[in-house]
């Protein structure tokens, strides 16, 4: 793949930059990093810094995120990629398994689609009179049509009434949230995607205007201020992800390298936004919390 092609590849919101790295031969080793974030979120900067940090001696491209792996296979089924930040990489065709992924992709894998039913489910425990959910997705992202679908398999018995939100800019996030707050008993559940990762300052905010609780899928959302998150620790994966990419330029084949499946989940709870929603946490809840923010 040709600098004009990967450049190319680029969207709004999406950040690229080269890596140089000496190996023991002391030949300059050259790493492209496609990552759907934008250079200046914070946390996108964590992110970056735990892979740079994880590098040892590592010609590879490292994928961040579903719409930047799902890019970098149409443009090349020869140079390695190592990916992180993907959910349900079998499912979306991006490798043939997890144990043998075949081809010029592995990675790291943050969970499966079926997560969103327990997104679900914590929205229930913790705000139980709610009874309308809105779930805001991404349909240009890949990876949320599963995660919509989990959500729908377990409401009927959860007894919530759904309300698919697509969007596809900030301003039509602003609008749906707007518009689902006019009727009662509402809740958010926030598909993980770049659009929402960007826009977590005015969901937060929204949800917070209107009382809706939502659930998140990073800490990070939590911690600024969202009620509740659950998912995987990013950084870890950014970290361990670096390890593959020294591997392979060492000489390791892709394709022979499992993709790893988090097995570490964080729950967040924030306490000081609950009280603000009214909300009252039950106790065996938050001892079962990795961490409660008040």
């Amino acid at each position: 793949m040709n600098r004009r092609k990967f450049i190319a590849l680029l969207g709004g919101g999406a950040v690229a930059w080269p890596l140089a790295a000496r190996a023991q031969q002391e030949r300059t080793r050259r790493i492209g990093v496609l990552m759907t974030s934008a250079d200046s979120d914070p946390e996108a900067q964590t992110w970056t810094a735990a892979f740079k940090e994880g590098l040892q001696s590592p010609d590879v491209i490292f994928a961040g995120a579903t719409p930047a792996l799902v890019a970098l296979q149409r443009e090349t089924r020869s140079l390695p990629i190592v990916f992180a930040q993907v959910s349900d990489p079998v499912k979306l065709g991006l490798v043939a398994s997890l144990a043998q992924p075949g081809g010029n992709i592995t990675g790291f894998a943050i969970f499966e689609h079926a997560i969103a039913g327990k997104w679900l489910e914590l929205l229930k425990d913790t705000a139980p009179g709610r009874t309308r959910m809105a779930v805001l997705f991404d349909p240009n992202n890949p990876a949320s049509a599963p995660y919509v679908q989990a959500v729908e398999a377990g409401a009927p018995s959860f007894g919530v009434q759904l309300t698919l939100t697509e969007v596809r800019s900030r301003d039509e996030i602003e609008r749906a949230i707007n518009a689902f707050a006019q009727q009662p008993n509402g809740a958010l559940i926030v598909v993980p995607n770049i659009l929402t990762i960007l826009h977590r300052d005015l969901i937060i905010a929204l949800a917070a205007r209107h009382g809706l609780p939502a659930v998140y899928p990073y800490r990070f959302f939590a911690s600024s201020g969202g009620f509740i998150s659950y998912g995987v620790d990013l950084a870890d994966q950014y970290r361990q992800a670096a390890t593959y990419v020294d591997r392979i330029l060492k000489g390791a084949k892709p394709g022979d390298l499992p993709v790893q499946l988090a097995n570490k989940f964080e729950l967040v709870v924030n306490l000081k936004t609950a009280k603000a929603l009214g909300l009252t946490i039950p106790e065996p809840f938050l001892q079962g919390a990795n961490e409660v923010i008040e």
